[in-house]
């Protein structure tokens, strides 16, 4: 007999209603924003998918094969967000840090 985890609510739909009630940055004018919703929507429908076969009791290499690509979603975010940091402008007024050189 196996253990089944208790089940609050789909994350999924908690995530989406959270999703919805911002708005989604256009493609258009922030792509590397909407690659990383499009990965972290990705990533969460993975998510859920383990969740509901850990739940039935599945194990095997099926299972090892969706958290691995789970694994990979995250590691692409993970560089994407790396890229927006690394672009972002060093002398912005949220960044904190800036020109320490006086006007003369």
């Amino acid at each position: 007999m196996t253990t089944q985890r208790p089940r609050l609510g789909s994350l999924s739909a908690m995530r989406a209603e959270k999703r919805q009630s911002g708005d989604k940055y256009p493609a258009r004018l922030f792509p590397v924003q909407h690659e990383i919703q499009k990965l972290e929507d990705e990533l969460n429908a993975f998510n859920d998918r383990i969740a509901e076969l850990e739940n039935e009791g599945h194990r095997g290499h099926a299972m090892e094969v969706l958290k691995a690509n789970a694994i990979d979603f995250a590691r692409q975010i993970d560089e994407l967000r790396c890229e927006l940091a690394e672009s972002a402008p060093k002398d912005a007024p949220n960044g904190k840090i800036l020109n320490s050189r006086p006007k003369i």
